[in-house]
């Protein structure tokens, strides 16, 4: 299924637009990254962007062992660690996200100017809480990914370490599935198989290269 709502009136200046994707735990997103990057468009992976920032030598790491005493071994930070004293407790987290959120912003906006330098036409921003966050904001149009629930617990629950406790628990630090949805300039199910979700998402980027897009929300 795709949606697209708004036209772009002719003579509107032509420049990079910038694709948010997003969609709740276990929807497909970063296989949808994936085909989109198959699609000749490049990305930008917030999460791997964090997972970056938190590695050995990242430019995370010293901040939150200041901030998160003893969650840091040998330049790297513990990441099973750290999601025992954040996880389930929002002054914590809100205190990491102080920390990792201007980073994640810099190399976006690095990734931004550097794809413009290429004259690329349409880049993406993959953003698990982009709406959250008011990453929308930052984009000339939004993809939501997303799947029946029954196909996303048995997706989710397939993880290493996932219980149905914790399962929960992401589901309520994120935007209900329906009201992305409701926000999403298009969206795409990814519980139809690979070919209709390839399909659905070259329908999009061809709609976003279009004379005719202008988003209307």
């Amino acid at each position: 299924m795709v949606r697209l709502t708004g036209t772009r009136s002719p003579g509107q200046s032509e420049k990079m637009r910038i694709l948010g994707l997003t969609g709740s735990i276990g929807m497909g997103k970063s296989t949808a990254a994936a085909m989109l990057r198959t699609l000749g468009l490049p990305v930008h992976d917030a999460d791997a962007t964090v997972h970056k920032l938190l590695g050995k030598g990242g430019k995370a790491v010293a901040a939150v062992a200041k901030a998160f005493p003893g969650v840091v071994k040998d330049n790297a930070v513990d990441r099973k660690a750290l999601g025992a004293k954040v996880f389930g407790n929002k002054a914590e987290l809100k205190k990491l996200e102080a920390i990792l959120h201007p980073l994640v912003r810099r190399a976006e906006r690095d990734f931004l100017t550097q794809c413009r330098q290429e004259r690329h036409e349409v880049v993406v921003l993959d953003i698990p809480l982009l709406y959250e966050t008011q990453g929308e904001k930052r984009c000339d149009g939004v993809v939501v990914v997303t799947a029946p629930q029954f196909l996303q617990t048995q997706r989710v629950m397939k993880r290493p370490g996932m219980t149905k406790a914790r399962f929960a628990q992401i589901l309520q630090s994120q935007m209900p599935d329906a009201e992305k949805r409701r926000r999403a300039d298009w969206v795409v199910d990814t519980g139809l198989g690979r070919r209709p979700t390839l399909a659905a998402l070259a329908k999009v980027v061809r709609a976003l290269k279009s004379d005719r897009f202008a988003r209307s929300k």
